[in-house]
C-alpha cells in the first residue's frame, strides 16, 4: 500500500516538474531576445566598491570606453581600507564623466551596502541608472546601449544577466555557472510570465524616480543583503519590468574559487529569499521541493524495483525536458559546456540547498564584506 502511494506521488511530482520546465521553455529558453529601440537617454552607471582597488584597475576602463555618448560613472567607495579611493581618484583625474561618492563608516549602517548605494543614487545626475559591481566587466562596448534600450514610458526596471567567467578543469566553476544559468532561466521566465521576483546587482537598471517613489531600500534596510533581489521583489510588476539577455548586454565576473567561500556567498543569497512575497516563495518553494521529491522517490522506487519500467520512463522523460530546456537557455547565455552534466549539477545543488537551509537555521550568514 505504501509503495503504491509513493509510486503515484512520483507520477504527480514528475508532472509538476514537467509543467515548470515547459513554462521555462516557453517563456525563456525558446524565446528570442527582444531588440529595444536604441536610445540615447542620459545614463548614470553606479559601481559600489569595498576594497576593490585591483578590480577597478582592470574593469573600470571597460565601462569608461563604452560606445555610448551620454553617460556618467558614479563610483561609490564604501569605507574601503585599501587603495580603492586612490584608484577612483586616478580615473576621475583623467575622465570628466566620473564622480566619486566617498562613504564613511557609520555605526548604524556598518557593513550595509544599501546605505552606500543610496548615497550613490542620490548623487547620480541622471534619472536612468545602471548598476554593476567592481568585480564585473561588460562583455562588449555596447552594454550600456543594450540595457538602456529597454527603458520606455512604461518600463522602468530592466533585468540583465551577470555571468561568471569560465575556468578550465574546475568542477566548482561549472557548478557555480550552472546555478547561475538555472537562476537566470527562472527570473527571466517568471518576468515574462508577469511575475518578476528578483534581479542581480551585477547587471540591473532602473529609474531613480522608481527608487525614491518606493522609499528606496527603507523597507528592508535592516536586512544587510538584498540590495538587488529584495528591491526587485518589492517593486517589480508585470507592467514596469523588462528583461535584457542579448549577449552584448552581459557582464561577467570572477566566481569563487573554493567551496567554502561559495557556500558562504550562497548562504547570504538564500537568507534573503524568506523576505520575498508569499506568492513568489510558494512558486519557488514548490519547484525546489518537487526537485528533492523527484530524486528521492525515483531512487527509492528503483531500489524497491517497483514498476521500474514506468519509473525509468518517467525519469528519462523528465531528463529530456530538462536537457532541452537547459540546452536552449545555455546557448543563449553562453554556457553550452554545462549541458550534459546538468543532472549531476542538479544533485549537488539540491544537497547544497539543504545544507544552507540547515546552516541558516543554526546561525546568521555574513554579509557585505
Amino acid at each position: 500500500m505504501i509503495i503504491t502511494v509513493l509510486f503515484y506521488s512520483f507520477i504527480a511530482i514528475t508532472v509538476i516538474q514537467s509543467i515548470y520546465y515547459f513554462l521555462f521553455l516557453n517563456y525563456f529558453s525558446l524565446s528570442k531576445p527582444e531588440s529595444g529601440k536604441l536610445k540615447n537617454v542620459p545614463i548614470s552607471v553606479i559601481v559600489c566598491a569595498k576594497n576593490e582597488a585591483e578590480n577597478l584597475k582592470e574593469n573600470l576602463p571597460l565601462i569608461i570606453n563604452q560606445e555610448y555618448s551620454n553617460f556618467e560613472i558614479v563610483l561609490v567607495n564604501d569605507a574601503s581600507w585599501d587603495d580603492t579611493l586612490e584608484v577612483m581618484k586616478s580615473f576621475k583625474a583623467q575622465n570628466d564623466n566620473i564622480q566619486i561618492v566617498d562613504v564613511e563608516t557609520i555605526e548604524q549602517f556598518w557593513g550595509n551596502k544599501k546605505y552606500a548605494l543610496t548615497l550613490g543614487i542620490k548623487a547620480a545626475k541622471n534619472d536612468f541608472l545602471l548598476f554593476t559591481d567592481a568585480d564585473c566587466k561588460p562583455v562588449s562596448e555596447y552594454w550600456i546601449s543594450k540595457m538602456s534600450s529597454h527603458f520606455s514610458n512604461s518600463k522602468s526596471l530592466i533585468l540583465g544577466y551577470g555571468a561568471y567567467k569560465k575556468t578550465k578543469h574546475s568542477f566548482l566553476n561549472k557548478l557555480i555557472r550552472f546555478e547561475t544559468v538555472l537562476t537566470a532561466i527562472q527570473y527571466f521566465a517568471y518576468a515574462k510570465l508577469g511575475m518578476p521576483y528578483m534581479g542581480v546587482g551585477r547587471n540591473l537598471a532602473y529609474r531613480k524616480e522608481l527608487f525614491f517613489n518606493n522609499s528606496g531600500f527603507m523597507n528592508h534596510m535592516s536586512i544587510k543583503s538584498g540590495d538587488d533581489d529584495l528591491f526587485v521583489n518589492e517593486i517589480a510588476s508585470n507592467k514596469n519590468t523588462a528583461i535584457c539577455f542579448s549577449k552584448d548586454s552581459f557582464t561577467v565576473s570572477e566566481p569563487k574559487t573554493s567551496f567554502k567561500n561559495w557556500f558562504i556567498q550562497k548562504r547570504r543569497h538564500v537568507s534573503t529569499s524568506k523576505y520575498y512575497k508569499k506568492s513568489h516563495k510558494l512558486i519557488l518553494g514548490l519547484f525546489y521541493i518537487s526537485q528533492i521529491c523527484f530524486w528521492g522517490l525515483a531512487i527509492t522506487l528503483l531500489i524497491l524495483n517497483f514498476q521500474w519500467q514506468i519509473v525509468l520512463a518517467l525519469i528519462l522523460f523528465r531528463f529530456v525536458i530538462q536537457l532541452i530546456n537547459f540546452g536552449y537557455a545555455a546557448k543563449k547565455l553562453d554556457a553550452l559546456d554545462l549541458l550534459f552534466l546538468a543532472p549531476i549539477f542538479e544533485l549537488f545543488l539540491i544537497s547544497m540547498q539543504l545544507s544552507i537551509f540547515i546552516a541558516n537555521l543554526i546561525s546568521k550568514p555574513n554579509h557585505w564584506k
